[in-house]
């Protein structure tokens, strides 16, 4: 039974007042202005090139506001087209500057200088006008005389007639002048359709529209236009991109009626509609259905892309406008959160599809670009109720692959003052913390060399602006230095011990044997890190997690997972939380280990689905459910083998119940298969299989109290097979 999504029909409204309109005779545009303007409307179209700002040399006349009426342009009784009045409301902004020789010693103003400000004000006002698929722009001329030429006043109006649109389709209207003084104008309207207008007897699209049915199947959406079997029409799926013309993204010439199936994959805010008969000159009606559907604001999040343009420029590619903001930030290689560089590079706000570059003199691999992703909130049904604003950030070393990996370097941020007074502070975790400073920081203990590099030219300046500067001062020599009494303690201890077991090797020859090979496999699974990520379906489970986390460390393993960083969690976040984790595990060669529970596995399918859940429906610790948007796309390009391990609970779930796309990976029963689970953790440096094997009987030992608990608790119902499933 298919389930109804929404109805629409393509007559577009959705506005039930029926609204009468003026009717405007003749093909001929025109325009009229206010009482005291004389304006002209020059012959044909122009070219729509609104130009860079310029300063206004004194009073200018600009627009300063549009308004839009819709009325019928009408060759006879009944061939009518719809058509947009636009009135322009105009004021003048600036002043004469008046010469400070005068000011100062009361000279009289030169005659050649007064007459023209008291000569009358001319301005060429640009109209520019763009509904799909069509666009144009008018050139008016309006002229003010002087009596009305008063700074800061508005002196009227000036109305063109008009812009023939489509019934329902979406306008946009921009208003500048040429030069441009100031900001363009912009009005973006949607118009109404033939139910919500008196002109079905004017109009002839009107008097037999096809009809659009919109209805969801599934994870298919239908669209079925409902028209009689020998009329033919044409069908158009665009893109409404902002700025920019529309994309064409589907058409066909069809004949009625007809079904046309789309995948929700497919469906983003920006997708519309657009019907006509074949027929000369016919009206062509538009609906943009997907705006407010949470599934098309999701496919548009996945669907945002960050670009790399050498040599140092990028791009958000989106099919669809979307709010974002972007700015530069340094990337430490300790694993850390990328610190903004603001000051004293400000955030800007990002146009999809459009090329950035930051102005940098130098590319830098940890220099990154941190872009802030919002979503806008949605009237949905009750149980998918956003009350506020949704943000994702993304992080991308764009350089990273042409200049190497993360460098051990200090950045040091310049600031300039009046004065050329200067100032360096060296950015840290902590903050930015001034050289020669008494802070017990690496920087302020560094201060005074890292002064000096800068000064003799080993740093890299990156960046060089009115108000200050950024260097990048390597720290490779200082690092080299600490530690060289270090390593020379370390050999004289080394030598001893190795002399202590020339004079004691009949009695250690045994014990260093076994010393050898534990310091070996211990070295291995010290290097190898594991993030554990799980769904916490109940408490029982969550103790059975911490068991196996503990035994895994005490191997040792060097085991991250949400049951010890709750106060980390609740300060950043699951998402950025995961994302922190997961880059140090994979940067430090780890793997991310995903326990399926019944509860993960549900989880799985809704995003596989792409199934719509209640933003409460997970904790607010759950890091298996906010890390799946960034899990599936590693699965889905074939990233996974070699950085992720699946395991599951012998009693707990059915090897069949793991989806298909997670095994591309291992996937280990426990604690069943502990011995090879525990070999793929430590990596190509494992132990004999006898050492695996009394590791593995270990971890056993440390599960089993878990384990019977989670299976003996009341209310629980677990169990293995379809049923379990279906009870979660």
């Amino acid at each position: 039974m298919p389930v109804p999504w929404f109805f629409l029909s393509l007559a577009l409204g959705r506005n039930p007042v029926v609204l009468s309109l003026e009717r405007v005779v003749g093909p001929q545009d025109t325009a009229r202005c206010s009482p005291g303007l004389s304006c002209h409307l020059w012959d044909g179209d122009v070219l729509c090139l609104p130009g860079s700002l310029v300063s206004a040399p004194g009073p200018v006349l600009v627009p300063t506001g549009l308004q839009t009426e819709l009325v019928l342009r009408c060759y006879k009784d009944t061939d009518c087209d719809l058509c947009v009045r636009v009135d322009i409301h105009l004021a003048v902004h600036g002043y004469w500057e008046e010469p400070e020789d005068e000011e100062e010693f009361g000279i009289a103003e030169d005659p050649a200088i007064e007459e023209p400000r008291n000569a009358s004000l001319q301005a060429h006002v640009v109209l520019s006008f763009q509904a799909y698929p069509t666009a144009r722009c008018v050139l008016l001329e309006v002229q003010v005389p002087a009596a009305l030429v008063q700074p800061g006043q508005s002196v009227g109006s000036v109305v063109f007639e008009c812009f023939e649109a489509a019934l329902g389709a979406e306008v946009r209207i921009w208003s500048y002048t040429q030069p441009r003084y100031q900001k363009e104008l912009n009005l973006t309207q949607q118009l109404p359709d033939c139910r919500g207008l008196e002109v079905r007897d004017s109009i002839q699209s009107c008097w037999a529209l096809p009809v659009l049915n919109v209805s969801a199947h599934g994870n298919d959406v239908h669209l079925v236009v409902d028209i009689p079997e020998d009329q033919r029409f044409g069908l158009s799926l665009y893109w409404n991109q902002v700025p920019g013309p529309a994309k064409p993204w589907w058409h066909r010439n069809l004949t009625g009626p007809q079904t046309i199936t789309l995948n929700h994959t497919d469906l983003v805010p920006c997708l519309c509609i657009q019907v006509w008969r074949l027929e000369p000159d016919s009206v062509r009606t538009s609906i943009c259905p997907f705006r407010e559907d949470p599934r098309a604001h999701r496919n548009l999040w996945r669907a945002a892309q960050l670009q790399l343009l050498p040599p140092r420029a990028w791009r958000l590619d989106a099919p669809c406008s979307l709010p974002a903001e972007a700015t530069l930030c340094w990337q430490a290689p300790d694993g850390g959160p990328c610190q903004p560089l603001v000051p004293p590079l400000p955030r800007e706000n990002v146009t999809v599809n459009k090329a950035l570059e930051f102005p940098l003199l130098k590319g830098h691999p940890n220099i990154c670009v941190q872009l802030l992703l919002f979503l806008v909130p949605l009237t949905l049904a009750p149980s998918e109720q956003v009350s506020t604003w949704e943000k994702q950030e993304l992080q991308e070393c764009l350089w990273a692959d042409s200049l190497g990996p993360l460098k051990d370097d200090m950045l040091l941020v310049e600031t300039r003052g009046p004065q050329d007074n200067r100032s360096l502070c060296a950015l840290e975790p902590s903050g930015c913390t001034p050289l020669l400073s008494r802070a017990s920081t690496r920087a302020a203990r560094l201060g005074g060399p890292l002064l000096q590099d800068v000064q003799s030219g080993q740093c890299l300046q990156l960046w060089d602006g009115d108000l200050g500067a950024l260097w990048a001062c390597p720290m490779e020599k200082y690092i080299h230095r600490r530690w060289a009494l270090v390593w020379m303690a370390c050999l004289l201890l080394a030598a001893m011990l190795f002399l202590l077991l020339l004079l004691k090797k009949n009695h250690v020859k045994g014990w260093l044997r076994l010393l050898k090979e534990d310091v070996r496999a211990g070295a291995a699974a010290r290097s190898r890190a594991a993030l554990l990520l799980y769904s916490a379906d109940d408490a029982g489970f969550e103790r059975l997690v911490g068991a196996l986390a503990s035994a895994l460390f005490q191997l040792p393993l060097r085991v991250a997972v949400d049951l010890w960083s709750r106060r980390e969690l609740s300060a950043q976040g699951p998402l950025a939380w995961f994302h922190a984790q997961r880059r140090q595990t994979l940067q430090e060669g780890g793997v991310v280990v995903l326990l399926f529970s019944p509860g993960a596995v549900a989880l799985c399918r809704e995003w596989l689905q792409d199934a719509t859940s209640a933003p409460g429906a997970h904790g607010p610790h759950d890091a298996f459910a906010a890390s799946l948007s960034c899990l599936l796309p590693d699965f889905l390009q074939g990233r996974a083998p070699g950085r992720y391990v699946g395991a599951y609970f012998d009693r707990l779930l059915s090897p069949d119940a793991v989806p298909a796309l997670f095994r591309s990976v291992p996937v280990f029963s426990l604690p069943s298969q502990l011995p090879e689970f525990l070999g793929t953790l430590q990596g190509p440096a494992a132990p004999h299989p006898w050492r695996l094997a009394e590791r593995a009987e270990q971890v056993s030992r440390a599960l089993q109290p878990a384990l019977d608990s989670c299976f003996r608790a009341p209310g629980t119902g677990r169990g293995m097979g379809p049923e379990a499933e279906d009870r979660t």
